[in-house]
């Protein structure tokens, strides 16, 4: 029997099908095919399917898709409508609840904070051994939180949310907002005489820290794990953190923490391939 995994992020879905001859991958745009509709097809394809695990960058609860402000849903009640037409199971969270758990494994943590930041920034923490879920699994949704007004509005629909000024998504909203064109690079404008891509630099580094402090003050982690793709491609950002967290969270959490780069190649689809076995 096969299982498949699947990431969906903002920009990206990816899945890995584990079948006995071994794995096989996929990349595909996010916004190219809808969740459900990627696995009818796979299920067409591969019918000897008996789990999917899916790691989700959205706001999940029981199965149901309550909301995702960079992906659009074909469907919301994705568990049951795969299980009651498929007779298979399913399981599926937030995609920062999957790398905690991918992370705190990785890193044998038993009190860990994920803070991941790509298309968008949210974070999960791992408490005595267990996610913290909340009361309908949205629990540290970091990027929602307010920070500053903006001129546009989050996927969520509010206008002050973290996740306006860091994030890929965020970043490229400020850049449509002046009418200015071209790639989100955070890299490149941190060396650029443009005064407007240098603040849109100095805008992302405060509100990251802002959300590095406000998870480390509410969470008390022994180890605090950055990942997720601006974190990869500007390493800077992790000495950054380090450097002047203490300036953003209380001096109580600061003392004795670690932080850490993700070492993990893809943490929330790590996590996924763990949702077979969620006991928390």
């Amino acid at each position: 029997m096969s299982k498949l995994f699947i990431d969906i992020g903002g920009t990206h879905l990816r899945s890995v099908l584990e079948t006995r001859m071994g794995p096989s991958s996929e990349k595909h745009a996010s916004q190219g095919i809808g969740l459900f509709a990627y696995i009818e097809r796979q299920m067409a394809e591969h019918s000897d399917i008996s789990f999917i695990g899916i790691s989700y960058a959205g706001q999940v609860d029981n199965g149901y898709i309550l909301s995702s402000p960079n992906i659009d849903v074909d469907e919301h009640a994705i568990k049951t409508a795969v299980e009651q037409r498929y007779g298979i199971r399913l399981e599926i969270d937030n995609d920062l609840n999957c790398a905690a758990r991918a992370e705190a494994a990785y890193w044998n943590s038993t009190h860990l904070a994920s803070l991941y930041v790509g298309t968008g920034i949210g974070a999960a923490v791992i408490e005595n051994a267990r996610l913290i879920r909340g009361s309908r699994n949205l629990s540290y949704e970091i990027g929602h939180i307010p920070y500053r007004n903006a001129p546009f509005v989050c996927g969520c629909g509010r206008s002050n949310c973290l996740e306006l000024y860091a994030s890929g998504s965020g970043m490229a909203k400020w850049l449509e907002y002046h009418g200015k064109g071209g790639k989100v690079d955070l890299n490149r404008f941190r060396y650029s005489e443009n005064p407007f891509e240098q603040t849109i630099v100095q805008e992302f580094e405060a509100a990251l820290m802002q959300g590095a402090g406000t998870l480390v003050t509410l969470s008390n982690p022994q180890i605090l794990v950055l990942g997720g793709g601006i974190i990869r491609e500007n390493p800077y950002l992790v000495r950054l953190v380090k450097e002047k967290i203490e300036k953003f969270a209380l001096q109580g959490s600061v003392d004795g923490l670690r932080i850490v780069t993700s070492r993990l190649e893809n943490g929330s689809m790590e996590g996924a391939k763990l949702l077979e076995k969620m006991d928390g």
